[in-house]
């Protein structure tokens, strides 16, 4: 494809998204497939011969869109929002063009930087403290991370090499090994299963604080945790404080747990991935009260502010807390359906919710997915699309309400 042809198909290809676009509320929501269903659609291998572009266009619509969940239908509840736009699809046409990796700030100066002021211009928005700002040779800094979970591991990793490298220095006899067996980590029990997977990655041990009556982890709950584990000899060094669960929003105390991080010796790490991009709005910039006790702080921009999967923005108060754990001088670097499980996991007493869910998603007039608070499961309904409207949500209330009647009719008969 020459640049002629590709400014023609080009021009194709925006009309084709833009009419997807305009027309993504008359799509089923999830797609009537099965698992398998695209192999017997298409070649078993790569074709030797190129198709013509008409017949990919007519390949993506017959083939690819009918087991497409439609992310952005204003019927699309479930998961959370993935709220793209116009101008993001620009720019990340103009970035494929450009097409740099931005490993280093020699790979492409402009993207090292234009990130660097952009994180900046975010804090600000954010009104974090100025210790998490690189502007004025601060020693703070934002990066952007692919997503939470991994914004949350890098966090652990950083805050892991620190701990050791300041025990060592304290008591050089000690081995790696050694303080490594005695490191733990501490977050909600209501915190996302990256959190987890975090600590299994790291290395360390991960403890779940009891949440409260809200889903809140408190003060109290972690400082009998600490005191515990010191006594056991263990060595808290990292703890994750919630804002805005996956599973209900609930927000960690950070004005209480925060100050017991900072007398401890802890890093703390916060991870607003679901609900961080509402503290933009006066209204809700409350909830982020005792970020100051932060040491790293992270939320997804990619949920809420119309910007394209993935960009997940992480702050440090220490640049080089990240740069020392991961610092690596290589020669070229140098210069001057169904198959979740998640459903039947669960006991009797959820079975009527079970049997709501399962009815809504057949239907596949919405798409809800579920959670679980302790003993419940909970349907959740979550807005996402960036079109939704408030007819929308009333259609899908009296559609759940219809639905809800019916199991509820066929368990008393």
């Amino acid at each position: 494809m020459n640049a002629s042809e590709f400014r023609r198909r080009g021009k194709e290809m925006v009309d084709y998204m833009a009419n997807y676009m305009e027309g993504i509320e008359g799509r089923q929501v999830y797609p009537d497939v099965e698992p398998g269903y695209l192999r017997p659609l298409i070649p078993a291998a790569a074709p030797q011969e190129p198709d013509t572009f008409e017949d990919i266009i007519n390949d993506v619509e017959k083939i690819i869109m009918p087991g497409v969940t439609h992310w952005h239908s204003p019927y699309f509840f479930a998961y959370f929002p993935t709220a793209s736009s116009y101008p993001a699809m620009l720019a990340d046409m103009l970035c494929g063009a450009i097409g740099c990796i931005g490993f280093s700030w020699a790979a492409s100066p402009a993207c090292t930087e234009l990130e660097t002021v952009m994180m900046d211009w975010l804090g600000k928005m954010l009104e974090l403290p100025k210790a998490f700002l690189n502007e004025k040779a601060g020693e703070g800094g934002g990066v952007i991370q692919g997503s939470a979970s991994e914004a949350t591991l890098v966090a652990l990793l950083a805050a892991r090499t620190k701990v050791i490298h300041r025990l060592q220095a304290a008591s050089p006899e000690l081995t790696q090994a050694a303080i490594m067996e005695k490191l733990v980590a501490y977050s909600s029990d209501q915190a996302h299963s990256s959190v987890e997977r975090a600590g299994l990655i790291g290395g360390v041990k991960l403890k779940a604080i009891p949440s409260d009556g809200n889903f809140a982890m408190r003060a109290s709950a972690l400082q009998e945790a600490l005191e515990r584990d010191k006594a056991a000899g263990l060595i808290p060094f990292f703890m994750v404080a919630t804002l805005g669960t996956t599973t209900c929003c609930s927000f960690d105390n950070l004005l209480e747990v925060g100050p017991i991080c900072n007398k401890e010796d802890i890093w703390l790490h916060v991870d607003a991935a679901y609900a961080g991009s509402a503290f933009i709005c006066p209204e809700f910039r409350h909830l982020l009260n005792g970020v100051e006790f932060a040491d790293s702080f992270n939320f997804n921009p990619h949920k809420w502010l119309l910007v394209n999967f993935d960009c997940s923005a992480m702050w440090v108060k220490k640049r080089t807390d990240l740069t020392g754990a991961f610092r690596l001088d290589p020669t070229y670097l140098k210069h001057s359906h169904q198959d979740s499980g998640l459903i039947t996991d669960y006991r009797g007493s959820n079975k009527v919710n079970e049997a709501l869910l399962q009815r809504i998603n057949s239907a596949k007039k919405i798409h809800l997915v579920p959670c679980h608070l302790r003993d419940k499961f909970v349907l959740r309904f979550a807005i996402c699309s960036r079109t939704v409207e408030s007819a929308h949500v009333q259609r899908a209330w009296e559609h759940i309400k219809e639905l809800a009647a019916d199991v509820l009719r066929a368990e008393r008969e």
